[in-house]
């Protein structure tokens, strides 16, 4: 597996006119390949994309001390954004050439606490990418033990810059 290799300003992440002219699956085996950047969040946050498919992307990531709540948990934001990038991503594993998309709206249900240290799969898998439109569900998992952490959901919306009559 590639290490990572993350953006550390805003002049290392891509321009739109860079994203615009490869396919979402093209985009997301670059970062995954370590040919593009991955996003600083994921450095933020401890996660890496490990897998990519059309319309699944698995991610692997370990709560650390920074990413718990004032209670001693692992924070709720820690598991919706690793839910909204496996999710979103393999949405955009769908996109071709010239076509972008934002998350609209996801939501996630919380099944147990993830021990802080313990490695989990990310898994995100579109089912259904439309013109407009792309949905998909994902599930939070230990590693090793495949216990079930949360699952979640996710509508993003697809666009067409330049063509879109808004």
């Amino acid at each position: 597996m590639p290490t990572p290799r993350y953006a550390e300003t805003a002049r290392d992440l891509l321009g739109p006119d860079d994203i615009l002219s490869m396919s979402g699956l093209d985009f997301m085996t670059g970062i995954l390949e370590g040919r593009l950047p991955a996003p600083p969040i994921s450095k933020t946050l401890n996660y890496r994309v490990t897998e990519v498919a059309l319309g699944r992307v698995v991610f692997r990531g370990t709560p650390e001390f920074p990413h718990m709540n004032p209670i001693g948990s692992v924070h709720g934001g820690w598991y919706g954004t690793l839910l909204d990038s496996c999710m979103a991503c393999a949405v955009m594993t769908h996109l071709p050439k010239g076509a972008i998309y934002t998350t609209l709206e996801y939501k996630i249900n919380i099944t147990r606490a993830i021990p802080v240290g313990t490695e989990i799969v990310a898994e995100g898998v579109t089912s259904h990418a439309g013109r407009s439109t792309g949905v998909a569900e994902g599930t939070i998992r230990g590693a090793d033990d495949g216990k079930l952490y949360a699952t979640g959901s996710t509508t993003c919306l697809i666009m067409t810059p330049g063509t879109d009559r808004r």
